[in-house]
């Protein structure tokens, strides 16, 4: 509880869009996410900010994300204060981290005055900071004095016209859309007449009708701010992020926010199954675009496509975490649509077929490390580095393209038994390399549709996993297990014994199943083939062949196998 910590040490929980008041100094904290799906995140809210704090985990030292995060900070010229963190811990390693991160910011930096930066230790549970890892823990004060003493005042003009970046939305029942960021030139006042720059340059005009500044947790009204201010404006409407807000004399745009490309896509379409509309409130092509068009206003690594099908729609994000998070999302709120395997997006470069590659980091104990190489090796993976810390302990490092890296988050989990740590960060596009292997076996698939029985899924557990447990609707081409062999195998699992006048000593001992392997969605994902997709619902996962009928896969398997 943030009340009891801050009555018990006299600390300020700190969150995104907030400010700490210390010796008289407005101290505005902005936050970033660390993981490189949400690039786009971390380019508009470091637009916001003068300095960084560069939060270290003494155990773990750098990870992916920290090189993401950190080469955006120091590309866009802020003045970094690196924080060791965790350092109560038993296994902690704060020397040998730092000098990880020093290594860091020679790899990176882009001026020399980069390299001349403050490193703090502290312990954020136990509510302290110190200058070394062997100074006596008192509080927090160390860190607020170096934020006071290294970083920047904003270089901002506060005589020119009024100038701010959208960098956030928010929105409220009453005011309506709210636009948030930090004004980089002149002032604004409620009641004023402001110009809304489009990205794509066009202009409109609105009348500011509340204005609010960040004071701790909360927004605070105000009816003029400075340029310097983190605010939050009301008034305007159909702003979207990297928009800029002016004055209506002269509008002028800033700089638009780089967001980066994407580099996954998928398609998101109406669901067509036999269980469509069962489950969900929301199930229509006209639904599942708004949904879509109104995520792009927030989620701005975001691309959305129309296809050749008016019920299709091609979604392409940062990564397959990115796709995953909002797929989960909208099947929260009630929507129900289908989804198909996520594929790299390639692309042309100086005349070559180029493809996305990330740089993957993986963390795992030494007996997982054979079955994680070998298992990469045929994913184009080419390993950079390993290093065990003797404690049983191993890191790997690769650079793998990130086709390549669909599918095997699955197999970590399993090959790690879920004791291993996985990162990834994308670096840039590269020539395409030859063809992944396919690791992945056959699927059992329905023969029928019904209620899965315990007869027909013992049977259907012979021949390999089965994904349902007794008494589960099935239709006709759904996949509800995985074959142990390459091809694809037709199962009834809706079957029931017959009865018969014949009785035994055995006959009614009840059939003992193997527990049905549940999928996550990211599972669900990285586990499909080309010719299967997810039907996504507010109550279900299900994964499911694109042609449902048996007969009609088989004429279309001759059909290709033959031209």
């Amino acid at each position: 509880d943030s009340n009891e910590l801050e009555r018990e040490r006299g600390i300020t929980i700190l969150a995104k869009n907030t400010s700490v008041p210390y010796r008289g100094v407005k101290i505005n904290i902005v936050d970033t996410p660390g993981h490189a799906d949400f690039s786009g995140e971390v380019e508009r809210v470091l637009n916001m900010a003068d300095g960084c704090l560069l939060v270290i985990d003494a155990v773990d030292g750098p990870m992916p994300q920290t090189r993401f995060v950190l080469q955006h900070a120091l590309q866009m010229g802020l003045k970094p204060i690196v924080l060791i963190n965790k350092i109560d811990r038993p296994s902690a390693r704060p020397e040998e981290a730092a000098s990880m991160v020093q290594d860091l910011f020679l790899e990176l930096a882009t001026d020399a005055e980069q390299l001349s930066f403050p490193i703090l230790y502290s312990s954020a549970k136990s509510g302290y900071v110190v200058d070394k890892p062997t100074d006596q823990p008192m509080s927090m004060e160390p860190l607020f004095e170096a934020i006071i003493q290294h970083i920047p005042p904003p270089l901002v003009d506060i005589q020119g016209n009024f100038q701010m970046l959208v960098a956030a939305l928010d929105y409220d029942n009453h005011l309506g859309q709210i636009a948030v960021g930090r004004i980089a030139r002149g002032s604004v006042s409620v009641k004023d007449t402001v110009a809304h720059i489009s990205l794509h340059g066009g202009t409109t005009f609105g009348k500011v009708t509340k204005l609010f500044v960040f004071e701790g947790l909360s927004r605070v009204e105000v009816s003029q701010v400075e340029a310097g201010e983190i605010i939050a404006l009301a008034g305007l409407e159909h702003v979207a992020i990297s928009d800029t807000v002016a004055t209506a004399d002269s509008p002028e745009p800033l700089p638009a926010i780089d967001f980066g490309q994407p580099t996954v896509q998928m398609t998101f379409g109406v669901n067509t199954s036999p269980f469509a509309g069962k489950d969900g409130q929301y199930v229509t092509s006209r639904q599942l675009k708004q949904r879509l068009t109104t995520e792009l206003r927030t989620n701005v690594s975001l691309h959305v496509e129309n296809t050749d099908s008016p019920e299709n729609f091609l979604v392409s994000g940062r990564g397959e975490l990115h796709l995953a998070i909002l797929i989960e999302t909208m099947r929260r709120e009630g929507y129900e649509f289908q989804v198909s395997k996520p594929k790299a997006i390639v692309k042309i470069v100086d005349g070559q077929k180029s493809e996305p590659y990330e740089h993957l980091v993986l963390e795992a104990g030494e007996s997982s490390a054979g079955a994680l190489i070998e298992n990469l090796s045929s994913r184009l993976a080419q390993m950079d580095d390993m290093r065990n810390d003797g404690h049983g302990n191993i890191r790997l490092n690769f650079t793998i393209p990130t086709r390549g890296l669909i599918g095997f988050r699955s197999f970590f989990l399993k090959a790690t038994r879920g004791n291993g740590e996985m990162n990834s960060v994308f670096t840039g596009y590269a020539p395409f390399k030859g063809e992944v292997k396919n690791t992945r076996s056959g699927a059992l698939v329905a023969a029928e549709t019904g209620v899965a029985l315990t007869y027909g899924l013992n049977n259907a557990q012979r021949h390999g996993l089965t994904f349902i447990e007794p008494s589960i609707r099935v239709y006709e081409g759904m996949v509800v297990g995985q074959h142990a062999r390459d091809d694809d195998l037709v199962v009834n699992i809706c079957k029931e014994k017959k009865l018969t006048n014949v009785r035994s000593s055995t006959s009614d001992i009840a059939v003992k199943l193997t527990p049905a392997l549940q999928m996550s969605l990211e599972e669900a994902l990285d586990f499909i083939s080309d010719d299967e997709i997810v039907e996504v619902t507010p109550e279900n996962i299900r994964l499911r062949k694109r042609i449902l009928s048996k007969d009609k896969r088989h004429r279309t398997n001759h059909t290709t196998t033959r031209g």
